[in-house]
């Protein structure tokens, strides 16, 4: 059974940055693809950022673009998300998930807050 876990969430103030990971404990070239979702207070959880494994191609969520960045790490089975000039309305649970073919893992969740 494939397990993900996140790692590298926190509170953080208006425009400073936070790199999210995403560990699997399989490697993740047996992934489709791999993102990162959000659920904010009050909200349905949404998708911010998605990645191709094989191919390395990337997608985004309008309002992170120019400042998510996701990749993928091979030698450390991860997929990071770094957030850059992060804003209040980031704020929310990050949950990390993989795809193959019709087989959906999701990680636990983890918080990120941005406040002054």
């Amino acid at each position: 059974q494939v397990q993900l876990v996140e790692s590298g969430g926190g509170l953080v103030q208006p425009g400073e940055s936070l790199r999210l990971s995403c560990s699997a404990s399989e490697n993740i070239f047996f992934f489709n693809t791999m993102g990162w979702y959000r659920r904010a207070p009050g909200k349905e959880r949404e998708l911010v950022a998605q990645i191709n494994v094989p191919g390395g191609v990337a997608n985004y969520e309008d309002s992170v673009k120019g400042r998510f960045t996701i990749s993928r790490n091979g030698a450390k089975n991860s997929v990071d998300l770094e957030m850059n000039n992060l804003k209040p309305e980031d704020t929310a649970v990050y949950y990390c998930n993989a795809r193959v073919a019709s087989r959906i893992t999701w990680g636990q969740g983890i918080q990120v807050t941005v406040s002054s």
